[in-house]
């Protein structure tokens, strides 16, 4: 059998990187739909509204333990193979749900699952980014944060289909439908290479080349390649050489910075679940209620605001590379900022049944278009790209699987606090997400650096304060500028 190299290698990694994003959007959004409904409720003998909320967010729980395990073992194991048993866990998860009869065993379940999308969470960004070219490396990545949405939009459809059916085939069967697409993904996993970087990294040099060369087929001349080859493995040489890679270093405030490489990565991923996304995303029916809508229209409403979420992912696809990261997180958190603020104002004028109650309810239910519209631009792709492109290579599994973890239990967190947030302080939860919002624009403008266009090497040399001085440079036929040359250090 032909070995994939060029396009269609590329084409097979992303589409394995962006099922694991569809698992994520799928399961974000499964029990959401159905603990409300009357088959779920009968088979757990109608859960309180504490129970209800940790059987939704204990998936969370389940998702940040596997990050923080595969920042133990992902290293070493390689790439595809921490994705495999990411996979190999969650359908075994899919299984302990869709055959759950007690609220404890399917508490474990969903943990359990959500410890194999930990996994597959924290090791896709790093294996798409160690693969895609670093001209367009932010839209492979956005190509995943569209699948991400898609999963999210349907599983809702499927949700909703299921809703008005008493029996616990209702439930059952929109949870054991994950796995039409975890099984593909073993397959793809069982043709694809590991990460030459990865390969690089653990001293397997003549691998990391010929994986390399099978990236690059039809791009580069082999020159070019090999100059490629060589920078990754003199980065990979200076990192084992300062120790970059060990627990210890995530301590150490090292020549390449990697102790606030880390902390930018992980506090770009606590940023985007504490500005309130996954508010809206597990409890937009609850949200549209809270404006006014009754139960009827917020369900649909629901359904079309996380139609609007996969559409609108689509855009950065066209943003990303050109106009960089920084813009795209400036603009978007503001905007996002100044859409709750509004937000605020609009649900206190419902909350107290003012004479504008009814307008506010509108408008209201607009500005959640307005803010997942924002996050899904500015914010969802660039927080994926960006910690797997700034970490260092020895670093880049655990950085991950750390900033992942604490995506997830940000995300367990706002799960867990927004139903009681809306019960007791109402409209005032906006302002706290408005103010959280407001609060990362200051910190990413001054600590975040640009990443567009660099190669992931580069940017040990950014942080070390180095110069990258390519020899020359051509452009292809494509227009995408290509370097050729050595790195020289800045004296």
């Amino acid at each position: 059998m032909a070995k994939l190299q060029g396009t269609a290698l590329l084409a097979a990694v992303t589409t394995l990187t962006s099922m694991g994003f569809l698992m994520i959007g799928y399961d974000n959004g499964l029990m959401g739909g159905l603990v409300n409904g009357p088959a779920f409720n009968s088979t757990f003998d109608t859960p309180g509204p504490v129970i209800q909320g940790f059987i939704v967010a204990c998936f969370d729980l389940g998702a940040f333990l596997g990050s923080v395990a595969s920042a133990t073992f992902g290293e070493r194991l390689g790439r595809r193979k921490s994705i495999a048993v990411g996979v190999l866990v969650m359908l075994a998860g899919a299984l302990l749900q869709a055959t759950a009869y007690t609220r404890a065993h399917m508490i474990v379940a969903r943990i359990v699952s959500g410890m194999g999308m930990g996994i597959i969470n924290s090791t896709v960004p790093v294996f798409q980014a160690e693969f895609s070219p670093k001209v367009t490396r932010g839209l492979y990545v956005c190509m995943q944060l569209s699948t991400l949405n898609l999963g999210i939009c349907i599983v809702y459809w499927v949700d909703y289909g299921f809703s008005g059916y008493a029996g616990s085939f209702a439930w059952r069967v929109p949870v054991i439908l994950q796995c039409i697409f975890l099984f593909p993904m073993l397959l793809l996993i069982a043709i694809l290479p590991e990460s030459p970087r990865w390969l690089a990294a653990h001293d397997r040099p003549d691998e990391s080349l010929e994986v390399l060369r099978r990236i690059k087929a039809g791009q580069l001349d082999d020159e070019t390649i090999l100059a490629l080859h060589a920078d990754i493995l003199k980065v990979a040489a200076d990192e084992a050489a300062m120790g970059s890679g060990s627990w210890k270093t995530l301590l150490q405030a090292d020549r390449i910075h990697s102790r606030r490489r880390l902390l930018i990565a992980c506090s770009v991923q606590a940023f985007q679940q504490l500005g309130g996304i996954n508010a809206i995303i597990y409890y937009s029916g609850t949200l549209f209620a809270n404006v006014g809508f009754d139960n009827q229209r917020s369900a649909l409403m629901s359904g079309f605001l996380q139609l609007w979420f996969f559409v609108a992912s689509f855009i950065p696809w066209f943003l990303i590379d050109r106009i960089g990261r920084r813009p795209l997180f400036l603009s978007m958190i503001s905007l996002m900022a100044a859409v709750m603020a509004v937000q605020a104002g609009l649900v206190y004028q419902v909350q107290y049944d003012t004479a504008i109650a009814y307008a506010a309810g509108i408008g209201g239910a607009a500005m959640l278009f307005v803010f997942q519209g924002a996050f899904t631009i500015g914010f969802q792709a660039t927080v994926w790209v960006y910690p797997s492109e700034i970490l260092p290579l020895r670093l880049r599994q655990k950085g991950s699987s750390l900033s992942t973890a604490s995506n997830w239990i940000c995300n367990f967190i706002i799960v867990m606090i927004t139903p009681d947030a809306i019960s007791n302080i109402g409209w005032k939860t906006y302002i706290i997400f408005a103010v959280l919002n407001a609060t990362w624009v200051p910190i990413i403008y001054v600590f975040y650096p640009e990443s567009k266009g660099m190669e992931l090497e580069d940017f040990d040399r950014l942080f070390a304060g180095e110069d990258v001085v390519p020899i020359m440079q051509h452009t292809d036929e494509e227009g995408v500028e290509v370097h050729m040359g050595e790195i020289k250090e800045t004296l």
